[in-house]
């Protein structure tokens, strides 16, 4: 075995056991969140789907009132916020993971 060789092979472990190393301590980080971390996020997912869906409810109805048709607005705009609820939900969980 020659010496460029041995070298190479002590820094891939060196990097393999650095990569172990920070794996373990965002664990351990994660972990020290606890349980008022996850019900923050869970409060934030719900609150980020309530609301939109709401307010296609509310503007839903109002078209229905407003300017009546054999279409229910008020499905139709309900769908509408449960869609951009999700999506901004997604939007806030996956901002929340890119932190991590």
């Amino acid at each position: 075995m020659s010496d460029d060789h041995a070298r190479k092979k002590r820094e891939d472990l060196a990097r393999k056991i650095g990569a172990k190393e920070a794996r373990k301590l965002r664990a351990r980080q994660e972990q020290d969140r606890g349980v008022w971390f996850g019900l923050g996020m869970f409060g934030l997912v719900g609150w980020s789907v309530a609301i939109p869906t709401l307010i296609g409810i509310a503007v839903g109805i109002w078209i229905d009132r407003t300017w009546p048709s054999r279409y229910s607005w008020t499905l139709m705009m309900l769908f509408v916020g449960v869609v951009l609820g999700c999506l901004n939900a997604w939007f806030w969980v996956k901002r929340e993971s890119r932190r991590e």
